[in-house]
């Protein structure tokens, strides 16, 4: 029984297609290496830093010798314990948050005011508040002293947390961020019976979580990092927060690198961490603020 086969099809293969270089690809390459470079500027000092503090002290002159061989974990051990990290870190986290949900508080409702109330004065309130901005903390030092002596709260957490308790910064992040969200969502939430604090509260803040967890990076960071109000506001050993330890630290090992930059790694290190979790509302919070729908 035969079959009747198919006829065999001729089809022309094409020649193939060399990429063509462009100047789009050329400038991707480029972004690229600028990045790798500015990435190797950036990670090279802290690199450096931990590189140090896991060599022994007699290693670090010896410069041909295999640093595999002779990392220890020695430093960061004796640097918790002599620099009393554990009550600094207590301190400096207990001040950070506080700091942190109070800016957060106060920013929410001067921003949600500054955006959608009309009320005679706001534009002179906002410039106001964006003044602010261009005054250092330093400058306002001695009325801010004058008043917490005058409350009694030198050598308190008072002293540490009030003087930052609000931010111009954080009330036009938070006001230009609102201004970003349709005006439709209120008026739905009004139609269903929510007063203005149920909309504030229910509505407002959950869509701007982006610039609220910018706002909380920014201000822990900042209150982390801060050094000028436990120095000038307190004396008390037990108020020292992680930079005023990481200073006196450094005063009494001058002479010790290693010891010195695992202190210093020990105060950077909580800081890396919050960052990396909120890297992405993070980025969200700064691509998305001021841009109107």
């Amino acid at each position: 029984m035969s079959q009747n086969l198919p006829a065999k099809l001729n089809v022309p293969v094409s020649p193939s297609v060399k990429p063509v270089w462009s100047w789009e690809r050329t400038l991707a390459w480029l972004n690229g290496l600028l990045l790798l470079v500015g990435a190797a500027v950036v990670l090279s000092p802290l690199a450096i830093v931990f590189w140090t503090s896991l060599t022994p002290t007699p290693a670090l002159s010896n410069v041909g010798e295999n640093f595999a061989s002779r990392w220890s974990w020695d430093s960061y051990r004796e640097a918790w314990q002599r620099g009393n990290f554990l009550l600094a870190f207590a301190n400096s986290t207990l001040v950070a948050i506080a700091v942190t949900g109070l800016q957060t508080l106060t920013s929410a409702l001067a921003g949600y005011a500054l955006a959608r109330f009309q009320f005679w004065g706001r534009q002179a309130i906002l410039l106001l508040v964006l003044a602010t901005l261009v005054i250092p903390f330093q400058l306002l030092v001695i009325p801010v002293f004058l008043i917490l002596k005058w409350g009694h709260l030198i050598n308190t957490y008072g002293a540490l947390i009030l003087p930052t308790a609000a931010n111009g910064f954080g009330i036009f992040l938070l006001r230009q961020y609102f201004q970003t969200i349709p005006v439709e969502l209120e008026e739905a939430a009004a139609l269903d019976g929510a007063t203005r604090w149920q909309i504030l509260w229910r509505v407002m803040l959950p869509l701007a979580r982006p610039a609220l967890v910018t706002l909380f990076l920014f201000t822990f960071i900042g209150e982390w990092n801060d050094l000028f109000k436990p120095l000038v506001f307190t004396t008390r050993p037990e108020l020292q927060t992680v930079q005023l330890s990481l200073a006196s630290f450094q005063e009494q090992f001058t002479n010790n690198w290693p010891l010195m930059m695992a202190a210093v790694v020990i105060a950077t290190v909580p800081v890396v961490l919050l960052f990396l979790v909120g890297q992405r509302q993070f980025i969200q919070g700064i691509a998305t603020t001021g841009i109107k729908n």
